[in-house]
């Protein structure tokens, strides 16, 4: 049985955290690869390197959508078709393990199982919107 006392705030919690994971995997693009650089890897592999700066905003975005709570369905469905392509592209040929040369792809289905997750039981407490028209758009402790 689900406890409707404390789940929006297990919602809370793992929003935040998808949240925070993309906006670190976007600040590493920026900071440390460089979007120069990123574009350039994701031309290595075949990909369009503008396709680099795309992925970058959707993370920085989406990344944010989630800590605030806005549209959260939404941002957390938005968000699966990258991972999806970095196992695709990256980390699949890689073999499952992440500890794997090249890294593996099981964070990466694992995050995928946490967004998928975080569609389903929405944006919990202390979220901008809940993604519904019925929402209202205040802040609310008990939104889920």
């Amino acid at each position: 049985m689900i406890d409707t006392r404390t789940a929006p705030y297990a919602a809370l919690v793992l929003r935040v955290t998808l949240g925070v994971l993309f906006l670190a995997h976007a600040g590493l693009k920026i900071f440390v690869f460089t979007p120069a650089g990123t574009a350039q890897f994701f031309g290595s592999l075949g990909l369009p390197p503008a396709l680099a700066y795309l992925v970058i905003l959707a993370e920085a975005a989406g990344g944010a959508a989630l800590i605030l709570g806005f549209l959260t369905r939404w941002a957390a469905l938005a968000l699966i078709p990258i991972l999806l392509g970095a196992i695709f592209t990256v980390h699949g040929p890689a073999g499952f393990f992440f500890n794997n040369p090249n890294g593996g792809w099981e964070f990466l289905a694992f995050w995928i199982a946490a967004l998928v997750a975080q569609a389903l039981l929405g944006s919990g407490a202390y979220a901008l919107s809940t993604g519904s028209a019925k929402a209202s758009g205040s802040l609310s402790a008990r939104s889920a």
